[in-house]
């Protein structure tokens, strides 16, 4: 069973403690690979839909599977 996302914004920190990533490096990693969830600038801060962080979730899910 999927736990709820939060109805805010994500920060990478959110996706660290979400994920058990090692440190936030990791979520920027994925970002300048473009292999994690889709993120957006507001202003220097970077967010996350928690509808993109569940998408890309689900994908992986599909992945894995295959």
């Amino acid at each position: 069973m999927a736990l709820p996302l939060p109805s805010r914004y994500l920060t990478p920190d959110d996706l660290v403690e979400m994920f058990e990533l090692p440190s936030v490096e990791t979520v920027y990693q994925w970002r300048r690979k473009r292999t994690g969830p889709r993120g957006f600038r507001v202003g220097r801060r970077l967010r996350f839909d928690p509808d993109d962080a569940r998408a890309w979730v689900d994908s992986r899910r599909g992945e894995a599977a295959a």
